[in-house]
């Protein structure tokens, strides 16, 4: 009997929390999981599971069908961010780019597949939406906005390598030894007047807050724009790691999300990620 509480703490110590470990089968986020837990949705080695508990790595774990319900009827938006309006939360009164999400801004190409015919709009699936990533103000591209807690899982969890492909337009304008800004900027041929061993600078061994960067690809794509590829997304990394070779970002649009493509969709429309398209 003494034993009893010894293997029990042990089990705690050991085990996994239950939503930690559903998040990382990718069955749901870790909120999906609690609230799924709550209503009685989940077993786990066919025992209805508790809040908080612990599981073994070897578990069986056990989704019902309501569950799964729910999560089909969830979205996700593909959206052509323009410039001027936040990634997230309103801020310094510009709007979230959350608010172009209406049936007016619609993409008419936006017709779905012969397996997956076009999804009809409802007001439910403009609420709850959140970006699966930050696209800065003064940046415009693809955004993706979520009800699903697996595709933001997957483009900004915590183990996430999915690439983002960038087209960004520079100006070359080095500072001198004492921090000043040049006379004159390099506004046409930046290619020319870059120095290759910067640009293998910024592909790899530059550090942001201290700590070092993931190698990118960097690539010219003409004599005045570059072609980046990360598989991180820290707070405007591309400017900031620019300003370290003396280039100035004048431009930025994200044009892919994994083997997502920002395609044809115009600025400020959006459209329903396909039910055959995969980050």
């Amino acid at each position: 009997m003494p034993q009893q509480p010894q293997r029990a703490v042990a089990q705690s110590v050991e085990g996994q929390r239950l939503n930690k470990r559903m998040a990382e089968l990718g069955l749901c986020s870790r909120r999906e999981a609690d609230a799924w837990i709550a209503r009685g949705w989940v077993r786990v080695d066919g025992q209805p599971a508790v809040m908080g508990q612990p599981v073994s790595a070897h578990a069986r774990i056990d989704v019902l069908a309501q569950a799964r319900h729910q999560q089909d009827g969830r979205v996700t938006i593909v959206l052509h961010k323009p410039l001027g309006y936040v990634s997230a939360q309103p801020e310094d009164g510009h709007e979230a780019a959350a608010v172009l999400i209406t049936p007016a801004n619609r993409w008419r190409g936006d017709a779905g597949t012969p397996a997956a015919p076009e999804r009809r709009f409802a007001p439910e699936h403009s609420r709850g939406l959140a970006p699966a990533g930050r696209l800065d103000i003064d940046s415009s591209g693809l955004l993706v906005l979520t009800q699903d807690g697996r595709v933001a899982r997957a483009l900004i969890g915590e183990h996430s390598g999915v690439e983002k492909e960038y087209l960004v337009r520079v100006h070359y304008a080095p500072q001198d030894s004492a921090g000043a800004a040049p006379a004159e900027r390099v506004t046409q041929n930046v290619q020319a007047a870059l120095d290759p061993a910067l640009l293998q600078r910024l592909r790899f061994g530059l550090s942001l807050d201290g700590k070092p960067l993931k190698p990118a690809q960097v690539e010219w794509q003409n004599p005045e724009q570059l072609r980046f590829v990360l598989t991180e997304g820290k707070k405007r990394q591309i400017r900031r790691m620019c300003e370290q070779v003396g280039l100035h970002v004048v431009g930025l649009k994200r044009v892919r999300i994994g083997r997502v493509l920002l395609g044809h969709l115009p600025p400020g429309q959006w459209r329903y990620l396909r039910s055959d398209e995969r980050f």
